[in-house]
């Protein structure tokens, strides 16, 4: 049957109950417009549908309608390299099902040409100059998305609490209602991550009247720690001709965040910890111990827990700052947030173009299909020097970085030799060579002809130390 973008019956969305997906589905992300990266992305609940027909329309439309028994949902995109009616996305048999409507320009699908393919978790294809992501989470936890949910149609709390990953919706969720209560939140995560601009967050929701005072454990000079932390009264030692309140006592009644406190030296941690012992600190120099209140944030990017058990951190201390522990995935493990990204990111690096800003295809797909190594902090990084290297607000491929391209540069130096191999492990190394070259390091395209997870072959690919990126080209 072919179904149009006309004629449908847009659904009532101001019915809450009944837009609420309560359980886990398999869902469809328009991640990103290549001519507009500012509108954000969308997510598209699939459960209940039958089929989704994507086509060009003069503005972005999400209508569910129900036509002979068959539950259908229209996706209208303002791309003008998509035909009317350019694909659709078929349920059958349990499985969802790519099929070109008989587009002009096609459908890419993880980098190749389609008429019709079924769809597996993590898939990526493009219709025109527009990017979609296909999840199916089985197991995923329920989320309180409604089934077409618009990026700036998310109630956020904070700046730094916008996700479409519903693990961390769930998450952020339950740290808006921690950082109102008087208990310590732990962020743990990959370098680059965000655990600050969570931390800020955790501030701003918090409605504390004091001051953000960020400080970085690993940088404390092991005999400055208590003048810096604590600070000190005037005369309390050569060179004290002032008093200075301290790091500690400058964030009361605010949020004080320990970044990196995994770095923090022994001796630095006993004296933190009876601060958040006795919530009072006593500067240098006096013996009258000062009441504070504060709100404490720590981050980390170290197992503390082995840290503990390797003696390396004091369990007391630990016990004290994981009141209520949030970890952030690496970029890699959360795509479908890389348009809100995007979208949120370049009014920062480039604050008087972003609106005019647009990504040439090949930009749009290297972006997406880089790994990420350094997370949301190298994103970033890379969208600032594209935006500033654009052409007429245009980015291109070689506007990004290196990296970001999949080329090396002359000074890199070269990756250990991998350790001796058993010959089963030789021969899923020699195997999983094969498929890179054959798929040009595309790991959804890979995972798909191997029969694994995305995640397996992520493992695998730094168990044999392969580069997927050396594959791309």
């Amino acid at each position: 049957m072919r179904a149009d973008m006309s004629n449908t019956v847009t659904r009532d969305h101001d019915n809450e109950a009944e837009d609420l997906v309560e359980g886990a589905a398999p869902c469809l992300y328009l991640l990103l417009e290549c001519d507009r990266p500012q509108s954000s992305s969308s997510r598209h609940a699939l459960s209940d549908l039958d089929q989704v027909v994507v086509g060009r329309g003069p503005q972005r439309r999400a209508a569910r309608s129900e036509r002979d028994g068959v539950r259908l949902l229209a996706l209208g995109v303002p791309d003008a390299r998509m035909s009317m009616v350019h694909a659709r996305l078929v349920r059958d048999m349990g499985r969802w099902i790519l099929e070109d409507a008989g587009s002009k320009n096609g459908v890419i699908l993880n980098g190749e040409r389609h008429e019709r393919a079924v769809l597996e978790d993590g898939d990526l294809f493009e219709l025109g100059h527009t990017m979609f992501l296909f999840r199916d989470w089985q197991s995923a936890p329920a989320v309180p998305f409604p089934p077409d949910c618009q990026a700036d149609e998310l109630e956020v709390a904070a700046p730094g609490l916008l996700t479409f990953a519903p693990s961390l919706v769930r998450a952020f969720g339950e740290l808006v209602q921690v950082a109102r209560a008087p208990v310590s939140v732990l962020v743990q995560g990959e370098t680059g991550t965000g655990k600050e601009l969570l931390a800020r967050a955790v501030h701003a929701v918090s409605g504390g009247e004091g001051a953000f005072v960020a400080v970085n454990c690993g940088a404390l000079p092991e005999t400055l720690v208590e003048s810096e932390l604590f600070g000190y009264v005037k005369g309390a030692f050569s060179g004290a001709a002032q008093d200075r309140l301290g790091l500690v006592r400058s964030a009361d009644r605010g949020t004080l965040f320990l970044d990196e406190i995994g770095d923090l030296s022994q001796p630095s941690q006993a004296a933190l910890l009876r601060v958040l012992q006795e919530r009072e600190v006593t500067p240098l120099g006096s013996s009258k111990p000062v009441r504070v209140h504060i709100q404490v944030v720590a981050a980390t990017h170290h197992d503390l827990g082995t840290l503990v058990a390797r003696g390396q951190f004091r369990r007391d201390l630990f016990a004290r700052i994981a009141g209520f522990t949030v970890r952030l995935p690496p970029l890699s493990q959360r795509r479908e947030d890389l348009g809100l990204l995007l979208a949120s990111i370049l009014p920062r690096v480039a604050p008087s173009c972003a609106d005019t800003i647009r990504l040439r295809l090949e930009a749009a797909r290297a972006l997406i299909n880089y790994e990420w190594p350094l997370n949301v902090r190298e994103l970033e990084g890379c969208l600032g020097i594209a935006s500033a290297l654009a052409d007429h607000g245009i980015i291109k491929l070689e506007h990004l970085t290196e990296a970001v391209r999949g080329e090396r540069t002359a000074t890199e130096t070269p990756a250990e030799p991998a350790p001796p191999l058993s010959p089963e492990d030789q021969k899923r190394r020699d195997d999983l060579m094969e498929l890179l070259r054959q798929h040009r390091g595309n790991i959804s395209a890979v995972a798909r002809a191997a029969g694994k997870a995305r995640v397996q072959i992520h493992r695998w690919l730094r168990r044999y130390r392969l580069d997927p990126r050396s594959y791309r080209h």
